[in-house]
């Protein structure tokens, strides 16, 4: 099921059945070979059309290294979404095959696969024969079934999305960064904080040597979760091409692999995604961060052009990609997508705005997708804009200069985030997106508390005098965006904070870096990007000024010990 605009859902309290059916299946041989496998198939009914499919296959025979499963529904089943299998389906035929990873099946090896289906009318019946590799399915085993009933609160129909999934749901708290933060010096007074779970890299999927993989992270937020609603997020992060105008969090994927982010990154996770096991989570995802925005500042004929965004823009993979993610992650139920609209530093300018607006409305509808797979779209992801300024506004003037003169707001039209997400919502609608979207705010490091924090106006000698004493972000320039000196933890996580966001949320887990100061050799594809270096003087994105970093930074997404005592010394509100 795809998302049908925004509804509102009646909450808690209702109970559904789940009809469980297993049967079992022997496979018979050809002639003069040893007996073929063993199918069992289960069937979970979730009521309302929709259920989950289990087929577990056994290998009797000869050693396989590759098969292909077929069987019939007996009714109107359709296959929507399914994992660790190419699934295809032409009328009531199904057709599963071998992924690259689990072709190979030995005498007596087992290997499970699934998918998740939807039916009419009010029965769901079990298809009757399978072949495997051509040889017919005989010998059926008498079924058993088991019936329980379960009663939820929160979205009480498995694919009706409520409004907004972080209202009244708890969030996941990731053990591997909770750990971390802990471990600090002070940290237990945030290392209860939820925050995002960044997948940046096809490795990441089933785990790295920094985290547990998808399945692990969802195994704990069912745990977690302990029968309530619960908002587990994740950052899916890796184009071809990743980061075109940076060089700190480059990916691996060559600018024109986007078949391999289909087939061994999106598809992955969708088929995790997917799984009966999660299906009462609700799954947040931030789709690709500091991609589309790229393709409207930082190409040509622009001063900020990149060579690496005019590619990308040429080739089209960003779009294609951003599509093809929204439409597999759009067709799990209980996924919630957001997309990235970068912050309001670098698209707040009338040149960009609208511009963005149209783009990611472009992509959306990409590759398959339509834009009810956006369930809105979160700022300021890993980025330090200040949430609001409470001591200027875009309206006001000193000596009849209007503050959109002043050199830190350079003609933007806007100054902090929240105005940036309110009115960017506004545009998005306007380009097409449905009314009922909503809003995510990264606030995980734009608290800018601490001793450098203004208590009020600046003075009203100049406009720039005027906003730079006033102004709570203290960076050097709105452009720095590598592990800003100064910064410190912003707002906690609060569902439903201001009229039309969703959340403010961690997105960025607080002391993991940004990029690293100097070339730090790496299997990630990340490289060292000056904007990290506290020494480099600038270029023209960030008006040629000194990049505000911190020093002896590791690479992105390592962690960063020095930081992380800073954001708490400078944590608004203070902890």
């Amino acid at each position: 099921m795809k998302f049908i605009g925004r509804r509102r859902w009646a909450s808690a309290g209702v109970a559904f059945a789940t009809a469980v059916a297993t049967v079992g299946f022997a496979l018979s041989a050809p002639a003069g070979a040893a007996p073929g496998c063993r199918v069992d198939y289960t069937a979970s009914n979730w009521g309302g059309g929709g259920f989950g499919g289990k087929v577990k296959i056994t290998n009797l025979g000869d050693a396989l290294s590759s098969w292909t499963l077929k069987f019939t529904f007996p009714g109107s089943q359709k296959v929507t979404q399914g994992w660790s299998a190419t699934w295809s389906q032409s009328g009531a035929n199904v057709t599963a095959t071998s992924m690259s990873w689990n072709g190979n099946l030995g005498t007596g090896a087992s290997t499970e696969i699934g998918f998740n289906g939807s039916y009419t009318g009010s029965s769901n019946v079990d298809p009757t024969s399978f072949t495997l590799n051509g040889t017919v399915c005989t010998g059926q085993q008498p079924p058993t079934s088991t019936t329980t009933t379960t009663t939820t609160s929160g979205n009480p129909n498995p694919g009706n999305r409520v409004d907004n999934p972080y209202v009244g749901a708890k969030m996941y708290v990731n053990p591997d960064w909770s750990a971390k933060a802990a471990a600090e010096p002070g940290g237990s007074r945030v290392a209860n904080q939820p925050t995002g779970v960044w997948i940046d890299r096809i490795a990441a999927i089933t785990g790295t040597v920094d985290s547990r993989g998808i399945e692990g992270h969802l195994d704990e937020a069912v745990r977690q979760a302990a029968g309530a609603p619960l908002v587990i997020q994740f950052v899916i992060y890796n184009l071809p091409g990743r980061d075109c105008s940076a060089l700190a969090s480059n990916g691996e994927l060559k600018p024109d692999e986007i078949g391999r982010y289909k087939t061994e990154y999106i598809d992955p996770i969708a088929a995790i995604f997917a799984k009966p096991a999660y299906k009462d989570l609700r799954i947040v995802t931030t789709v690709e961060i500091d991609s589309l925005p790229n393709l409207v500042t930082n190409v040509t004929p622009r001063p900020t052009a990149v060579p690496a965004c005019d590619v990308m823009k040429a080739n089209g993979n960003y779009v294609t990609g951003v599509g093809y993610a929204l439409a597999k992650l759009g067709a799990v139920p209980n996924v919630y997508n957001y997309l990235d609209i970068g912050h309001h530093g670098w698209i707040g300018w009338d040149d960009n705005f609208g511009p963005t607006a149209e783009l990611l409305f472009q992509a959306a509808n990409a590759s398959g997708s339509t834009k009810a797979n956006v369930h809105g779209f979160i700022a300021n992801t890993a980025n330090y804009g200040a949430l609001k300024e409470p001591y200027f506004t875009i309206e006001d003037s000193v000596n009849g200069t209007s503050v959109r003169q002043s050199k830190w707001v350079d003609w933007n039209r806007y100054v902090d985030e929240q105005s940036y997400a309110q009115a960017f919502r506004q545009r998005a609608v306007q380009a097409g997106f449905d009314p009922g979207v909503g809003m995510l705010i990264d606030t995980s490091r734009n608290g800018w508390g601490g001793a450098a924090r203004p208590a009020g106006p600046g003075p009203k000698t100049s406009v720039d005098a005027y906003v730079n004493g006033g102004r709570l972000d203290r960076r050097i320039h709105t452009g720095n965006w590598c592990n800003q000196a100064g910064a410190g933890l912003g707002e906690r996580p609060k569902a439903a904070p201001a009229a039309g966001i969703d959340a403010y949320v961690w997105m960025k887990p607080p002391g993991e870096s940004d990029g690293a100061s100097k070339e730090i050799p790496n299997n990630e594809g990340k490289g060292a990007d000056k904007m990290c270096d506290p020494a480099y003087t600038g270029n023209i994105r960030n008006g040629n000024n000194m990049s505000g970093a911190l020093p002896d930074a590791p690479l992105s997404g390592k962690w960063f010990s020095a930081q992380f005592q800073e954001l708490m010394r400078n944590a608004y509100p203070a902890l």
